[in-house]
């Protein structure tokens, strides 16, 4: 089956986040991909990383066998990602450090992450995917 992408962002992650954890239990595996905006006269990411590991993400997760569900939730641009007021910075759930950032959701909680710094290794996507 396809994977099943929602996007979000700062103002609109609690209902788009509701809808996804609703339908959580269709799936195999849900991640929650933190990334950061485009800029609108690139069409490309402020940040290096997502720009790195973007395209590697979606080849592994389009790739899968299994029911993949994706909420991409975008940060904001870099001064509001860089306030350290940032709602997903303090957010308990997430405590964001960085982008791009890879969660598998399960269960209502954090299982598993990838950081900024290892989110464009396919190894660790894999392992994050299967739930190893």
């Amino acid at each position: 089956m396809p994977m099943k992408v929602l996007d979000a962002t700062v103002s609109t992650f609690e209902r788009v986040f509701q809808k996804f954890t609703n339908e959580a239990a269709n799936n195999k595996a849900n991640l929650i991909l933190f990334l950061a905006d485009k800029d609108p006269s690139t069409n490309l990411s402020w940040c290096p990383d997502c720009v790195r590991a973007e395209p590697v993400i979606y080849k592994k997760l389009e790739a899968s066998a299994d029911d993949v569900a994706l909420l991409r939730a975008y940060v904001g641009d870099r001064p509001t990602w860089r306030n350290p007021q940032h709602p997903w910075r303090s957010d308990s759930r997430f405590k964001l450090k960085g982008v791009p950032t890879l969660i598998r959701w399960e269960d209502g909680a954090m299982k598993a992450r990838l950081e900024d710094h290892e989110a464009h290794l396919e190894h660790k996507i894999d392992a994050l995917l299967s739930g190893s």
